[in-house]
Parts: structure tokens; sequence; C-alpha cells
């Protein structure tokens, strides 16, 4: 094969190997994502596998080619900064007044209770860490290797799709449909930035917020509930 043709098959092949890499990442993340809340909270074995979790996402991103942060030239500096963290604000108090209301939705709120069980069930700090690290993680996976290799065909579309399905792999309807909703949103920080600098930002807020205020919310009984046992 002379030069020229295998600079041309190596080209033609590019985008069929990436899409496999991104599918492989996709599907060994679902799976981790899985597994890992099906481990006791604060085990050795929860910590490890959502970090590995994390470092999948991380790799597949990586592996598929470069993730742009942004253009420089949509927005003030400041603009890339603080929008995003506004949005992931805004993101939190929406969620914020849902949950409020699954209180009283016997299945939503033991959806809700059962994940925000591992931000009580370990190291405060560490539970922070993986949050905060899966974060800016999953956008470079979703929102910045995944949206590039499908810019042309409907990438906001394809990518919610793409992250509410691995989130299904935790049978878990309140983070299917909060990983359907951000999955909107961050999106449009991407489109609006040109990058995944702005999405991470407001997943990183939205997801420490979430951490911070949501599980003393389930804790403490419904307002018209039983008094709490000593």
């Amino acid at each position: 094969m002379t030069t020229g043709r295998l600079a041309r098959w190596r080209h033609r092949a590019a985008p069929a190997r990436r899409g496999w890499e991104l599918a492989g990442a996709g599907v060994g993340g679902a799976a981790l994502l899985g597994i890992s809340l099906s481990t006791r909270p604060g085990s050795p074995q929860f910590y490890a596998l959502t970090m590995g979790l994390a470092g999948t996402w991380a790799t597949g991103a990586a592996a598929s080619g470069s993730v742009s942060p942004g253009r420089p030239g949509r927005q003030h500096h400041a603009g890339l900064v603080v929008a995003p963290v506004l949005t992931g604000v805004a993101a939190f108090g929406l969620f914020y007044g849902a949950a409020r209301l699954a209180r009283h939705i016997p299945p939503l709120n033991r959806a809700v209770a059962g994940v925000l069980h591992y931000a009580d069930g370990g190291s405060a700090p560490l539970v922070m860490l993986t949050a905060g690290t899966n974060a800016v993680a999953e956008e470079l996976f979703f929102r910045g290797a995944l949206w590039s290799a499908v810019q042309d065909s409907h990438p906001l579309v394809t990518t919610t799709i793409a992250y509410t399905a691995a989130t299904a792999a935790t049978r878990n309807p309140a983070l299917v449909l909060a990983g359907a909703v951000t999955s909107v949103l961050f999106g449009l920080q991407r489109r609006a930035s040109g990058g995944v600098l702005a999405p991470s930002l407001a997943h990183l807020t939205w997801s420490l917020l979430m951490l911070r205020y949501l599980p003393p919310l389930f804790r403490a009984p419904p307002p018209d509930g039983p008094p709490a046992r000593p």
C-alpha cells in the first residue's frame, strides 16, 4: 500500500475507530455506574468504583481525540465562568424544589433517598471529591468527546439520549430523570460556549450544591409525618 493510500485509509478509518472507542467507554462507564451504586455506602469498593468511573469517562474522552474548552471569542472571559456557575445554581434550585415535592411521593422519595444515602454513609470530603471528579469527567466525555463526534447530527439530542441511557444502568428513576434534565441544561451550555469548560463548571456547581443541601432535606421527617425516633 502506497503512502498516499495508507493516509487515505487511516483518514476513513478514524471516525469508525473513534466511534468504537466512545462506545466502549460508554458501556464500561454505564456498567461501573450501576455497580458502584450497588455497593455499601462509604466502603472502599464504592470509592474505588466511582474513581474508576471518572477515569473511564476521562480516558474515553482523551482516547477519542481533542476536547475543546471553548472558543474565547464567543463571550467575555468573566461570562465563561459566571454564566455556567449561575446555571448550576439555577439547576440546583429547580431540583431542590422538585425534591421537596418528591418527599410526598413514596416511590420518588425512596429513589432520591436511596441515592443520597451514599452522601450520608461515608466521608463527606471523599464523597465531594468523587462527585466533583465525576462531574468534570462526565462532561469531558459527553459534552466533550461525544458531542464533537456527533456535532453534525443533532448533538444535543444524541448526548442527552446517551447520558440518560448511562444513568439507566442504576435502575433508579430519580437518577434517570435527573440525567435527562441536566443533560439538556449542560448541553445548552456546551452549544452556547463552544466547548466543555462551561458545562463542566455548571455540572460541578450543581453536584456540590446537591450533595451539600439535599441530604438534610431527606433526613428530616415530612412536615405531616410522625416525629423522629430518638
